[in-house]
């Protein structure tokens, strides 16, 4: 039986019915009204007694009155609950209450309503990571002893204690140097940057105008855009962000860009192009952005150092976004801003004004996870396993006519790109939808209608992949779609099941070679 309900019961001393009818007609209005349903248990005698200021023998009466005309069930042991056989009362369809579950009859088990099943998760979709760490010993230990003191409060910046692991993470991990008030703890990437821009907006005015890597990241540019920001796409090439087409002073107020591992396309921005961007910042004024999504997980080599560890810690212009979606699980919701001191003078009054949406149970385990040195150790399992996917997807790819793997040196996906269809030479320009290009032979179709035609292909359901492979369209990261873009397919490297990924895998090897 369910936790019985904190009913909004109100009786009326100065009217004319009694207690008891009272009672019981604003207990049959709740019923009527679907607000209560069947199966649900309702409160005690004595504790609603307590709460409604009267003595038990008027909600004694009250349901006696529903028990003898069905509304409700009194059984010795389980209490007192809306009787679970009850029809349609007061023109409320039977259909719309909840049925016990088929299998055990319990009603606590019944699916609530409104609620679905999660969808499920396509082996190849990009942005899933591997996150079999929440089953570790660890992981659930941290857990535990968070738990137990899981009514401290947490200041609005952060735990302190957290904050000083990650500060000590960054130095060992991104090779940056900086104090523990560097650090905010934010609810992810997303929630970091709609801070930084709260606060910008209060100091600059409205109508902030941010620069975007294209292609790049959309959600990122999605959550500028949603608050108010008017987006201006920048030129990327093979090593990340193209620093010499940068705009001049007075353009922009904020660019984001991903340094170490450029999305999608994976490039890394090389040292002469850091100071540029930097220089660039500091003359122009304008905030960079760091996203530091999947950086820690290379390949090959080790993670490189943050932008941040490059930039002046008290008057510098970068802002580096941090999450431990990638590392531990996007369930988690947290991450981290690091900032250097002339720019957390503006983000710390609104962080405390707004208050930390990261709960004291998360901080304190994460705290505990970072200090024990195990999410370390974490990483470096997982690049072994991303490593092997990637020299899987190399293996597997070469030599498929009209498909080239990019370089991969790290990160949660791959890119294919894809130039001249099979049997065909490949015709310039075109924008074929997949519903369009589908059905056509491939030899027919120019690389952006192969690109649309190959996602809408391993989008179909398959025996072993009923939601399909989930592989994503270069294009969809494009801020401006132009008819001379590169076409390719986005795949993630994600997912615990390393048999599933490879038939996965496979399957899209079948795509891109039909017979």
């Amino acid at each position: 039986m369910r936790t019985p309900a904190e009913l909004p019961l109100q009786l009326d001393r100065a009217a004319d019915a009694s207690l008891p009818v009272q009672l019981a007609a604003a207990l049959r209005d709740e019923i009527d009204a679907g607000r209560l349903r069947p199966g649900e248990g309702v409160p005690a005698t004595r504790a609603l007694a307590s709460r409604l200021g009267v003595a038990r023998g008027v909600v004694v009466t009250a349901y006696e009155q529903l028990v003898a005309e069905g509304y409700l069930r009194a059984e010795h042991g389980r209490g007192t609950a809306v009787n679970p056989d009850l029809g349609a009362l007061g023109g409320q369809p039977r259909a719309a209450f909840p049925d016990p579950s088929p299998n055990t009859g319990d009603a606590d088990r019944a699916t609530p309503v409104g609620a679905e099943e999660p969808p499920l998760r396509p082996p190849l979709a990009p942005g899933t990571p591997l996150t079999d760490v929440t089953e570790r010993p660890a992981w659930r230990a941290a857990w535990r002893d968070a738990v137990r003191v899981a009514d401290r409060r947490q200041p609005a910046l952060g735990d302190p204690r957290l904050r000083h692991e990650i500060a000590e993470h960054l130095r060992l991990m991104r090779g940056t140097s900086r104090s523990v008030r560097d650090v905010i703890v934010t609810a992810g990437a997303r929630e970091g940057l709609g801070l930084l821009l709260t606060a910008l907006g209060t100091t600059r005015g409205n109508g902030l105008v941010v620069g975007v890597e294209d292609p790049g990241y959309p959600s990122l540019r999605g959550v500028a855009a949603r608050h108010g920001a008017r987006i201006v796409s920048l030129p990327v090439d093979a090593d990340g962000l193209r620093t010499s087409a940068l705009p001049a002073a007075g353009m922009l107020d904020l660019v984001i860009v991903t340094p170490s591992h450029q999305y999608p396309v994976g490039g890394s921005l090389p040292l002469p192009r850091r100071r540029e961007l930097l220089d660039w910042a500091a003359r122009t004024g304008v905030i960079v952005v760091e996203d530091d999504y999947d950086s820690e997980l290379r390949h090959s080599g080790g993670p490189l150092p943050a932008l941040a560890a490059l930039d002046d810690p008290l008057r510098g212009s970068v802002v580096t976004l941090g999450t431990f979606s990638s590392t531990i699980s996007p369930a988690l919701a947290a991450g981290f801003l690091l900032a250097p001191e002339n720019l957390r003078a503006l983000l710390e009054p609104v962080r405390l004004d707004l208050g930390s949406p990261v709960s004291s149970v998360v901080q304190l385990a994460l705290a505990d996870y970072l200090a024990s040195g195990e999410l370390r150790r974490n990483i470096a399992r997982v690049r072994r396993r991303h490593s092997a996917r990637r020299d899987r997807i190399s293996a597997r790819f070469a030599g498929v006519p009209g498909v080239r793997v990019r370089p991969m040196s790290g990160g949660l996906h791959a890119v294919l790109e894809l130039t001249a269809p099979p049997g065909g030479a490949g015709r310039a320009g075109g924008s074929g939808a997949a519903a369009t290009t589908a059905d056509r032979a491939p030899g027919s179709l120019a690389p952006i209608e192969w690109e649309a035609a190959v996602v809408a292909r391993a989008a179909e359901p398959a025996p072993r992949f009923p939601a399909g492979l989930g592989v994503a369209a270069l294009g969809d990261y494009w801020q401006h779609r132009r008819p001379d873009r590169t076409a390719g397919i986005v795949l993630g490297m994600g997912g615990p099941d390393d048999a599933e990924f490879a038939d996965a895998i496979e399957r899209l090897r079948e795509v891109l070679t039909p017979s």
